[in-house]
């Protein structure tokens, strides 16, 4: 096999093992940054071996018995496990047996490191960065590029988030009771900005960052795989299915954006709706009634509806004044309005948007003033409607949006 055919096929192996193959090894040593230094050691050895032998038939297996090899020889020459033992103060019968732990099965550890990866200890950048490192692969060039930030500050972030997790302490453990509770709602909220980052990105040239959606989507598969009793995990797999399927409707062929109701729906994927759909039945079948499962309940309106015009705006409408009672939000708020302003028109939209106006979390959401400019189009206020989208063009710092925003101002001229 060539050379370069053998490092495409190292990098495709370790963006899918190096999630399990850092969890197990993190199991055994209890400390995540020497869990991806040893990855990394075992990719190394993969990079100088595999050209010149071939790939394994089972390359996560040789990456996992690499790692695991080389975990011991570490254990063994810092004798790790004594000074682990000193620090636990337990007495010789009870020492854990290391070696053994190595065999053990993987089991949850996915769900350890997951847990780990977003403890609330770390600031919510820290939880994305470190997350996309060692549960989705990422290398730090490419969360550089998905966050439109520096190299050296993303690495700095990873460094400094497995420092804080080992300065405080954090045991490499499943969380339970209400602290299970809560670190659950920082992993889904961590998932939920990946997804929405790569739908809708926040700055930059591109519109959509699809990789950064196919990386959320597939660890929400892997969550609800480890967690099938937790109805909010099953509705944010079935949100981000669904919204992920009108992926190659929302630009054109230059790349421009291309709004909900002007979508071309048989361009919509409808595997990934078809798959959205029954998470979601998996999630209501739980009795799940939070803030995820809404939000996918509303999606699934949209998919549900072949034509934009037999969209039932009434029911997102109903299920957006749910949400804004679970979830207190000016930002869902605004979202209601857009739904009552398509059910009873834009008049009773706008009453809602203009509520919102001396909202201070909203003073510089471009939105804000981007849905009050359509609005006052559809009421024939058109030279108002002009100050407002630029007002939303001049706020947003994703270039395919400004342009669309700043368009839509010259029509009203």
């Amino acid at each position: 096999m060539q050379t370069d055919s053998v490092k495409r096929t190292i990098d495709a192996v370790w963006r899918i093992e190096s999630p399990r193959l850092i969890a197990g090894l993190a199991r055994m040593v209890r400390d995540v940054g020497l869990a991806e230094e040893l990855a990394q050691d075992a990719l190394v050895t993969a990079l100088e071996k595999w050209p010149e032998t071939g790939v394994p038939d089972n390359p996560g297996a040789w990456l996992m018995t690499t790692a695991k090899n080389r975990a011991l020889d570490q254990l063994r020459r810092h004798k790790m496990v004594e000074r682990k033992h000193d620090e636990m103060g337990a007495p010789v019968s009870e020492r854990p047996d290391v070696e053994a732990a190595i065999d053990d099965d993987v089991g949850d550890d996915l769900l350890r490191l997951m847990f780990t990866a977003c403890h609330p200890v770390l600031s919510t950048e820290a939880r994305l960065a470190l997350t996309l490192r060692l549960l989705g692969g990422l290398t730090v060039p490419e969360i550089a590029r998905a966050f439109l930030a520096p190299e050296p500050t993303i690495a700095q972030r990873i460094v400094r988030a497995k420092k804080t997790l080992a300065d405080a302490k954090v045991a490499f453990e499943l969380p339970r009771g209400e602290d299970r509770a809560e670190r659950l709602q920082s992993v889904l909220e961590v998932l939920y900005l990946i997804f929405n980052e790569g739908y809708s990105a926040t700055a930059g040239d591109d519109w959509m960052r699809p990789a950064l959606c196919e990386d959320a989507m597939r660890l929400g598969r892997v969550l609800a795989g480890l967690t099938p009793q937790e109805p909010e995990v099953h509705g944010l797999v079935a949100l981000m299915e669904i919204q992920a399927s009108r992926t190659h409707a929302r630009v054109n062929a230059k790349g421009e954006p291309i709004l909900l109701l002007e979508q071309n729906r048989a361009r919509w994927d409808w595997v990934l709706i078809r798959r959205g759909l029954a998470a979601l039945d998996r999630a209501q079948a739980l009795d799940g009634h939070g803030p995820y499962v809404l939000q996918a309940s509303i999606a699934a309106c949209h998919a549900r509806a072949r034509r934009a015009e037999d969209t039932d705006w009434h029911q997102i409408a109903s299920l957006y004044g749910e949400l804004v009672e679970i979830v207190p939000s000016p930002v869902v708020e605004l979202n209601r309005a857009v739904a009552v302003s398509m059910a009873d028109g834009p008049a009773a939209g706008l009453a809602i948007v203009d509520s919102l106006r001396n909202e201070p979390a909203l003073a510089s959401y471009h939105l804000l003033y981007g849905v009050r400019g359509d609005l006052l189009i559809k009421l024939g206020r058109a030279a108002e409607a002009k100050i407002e989208l630029e007002r939303a063009a001049s706020l947003t710092k994703n270039a395919r949006e400004r342009t669309l925003l700043l368009e839509r101002a010259a029509s009203c001229s």
